[in-house]
């Protein structure tokens, strides 16, 4: 009973913190970054549409009048042929325009994922440096947390740290 005591005294016990994920990843001086540059591109790309679908309106505009004078000399055959032709131009680039929309997300996404994964190695190394058991992650949408001491919320820590690095790198 004596040597079961003194083995008990003897355990470490577990060190516990946790992050709010929501803050870490939305604070995270790199996700700024990303999201900054992806406006950006996200703004030329809306430009470069916006460009394209005023010189294609131009275009379809001189289409229909061409379309009409056709169609007032007996050439309608030839009238219908040309607003095919701007009916399949138009499919053509807003089909353009969707794929690259769906590329630029996903080039985003991609990014963003990255530093997700980032993070979580970060946490993980940060927790084995500084002798924690667990790191615990919540956030508003998944209140894994439902409560922790101030002292062991690790949230502006561990931002601070990883800002630090993202900084020095």
């Amino acid at each position: 009973m004596f040597v079961m005591a003194v083995m008990v005294s003897c355990q470490k016990p577990n060190k516990i913190g946790y992050i709010d994920n929501g803050v870490v990843i939305n604070d995270y001086q790199a996700k700024k970054d990303v999201e900054e540059k992806f406006k950006l591109k996200d703004a030329a790309f809306k430009k470069r549409t916006d460009s394209i679908g005023q010189a294609f309106q131009l275009e379809a505009q001189k289409g229909q009048i061409d379309a009409q004078n056709l169609a007032k000399r007996n050439k309608r055959k030839q009238a219908e042929e040309l607003m095919v032709g701007l009916q399949q131009k138009q499919q053509v680039l807003q089909q353009q325009m969707q794929f690259e929309q769906q590329q630029l997300n996903q080039s985003f996404q991609t990014e963003i994922d990255t530093l997700i994964i980032k993070v979580k190695d970060f946490v993980k190394d940060y927790g084995k440096k500084n002798g924690y058991t667990y790191i615990l992650g919540t956030s508003d949408a998944a209140a894994s947390v439902l409560y922790g001491t101030d002292e062991n919320d690790l949230t502006q820590t561990v931002l601070e740290a990883l800002n630090a690095e993202y900084t020095k790198n």
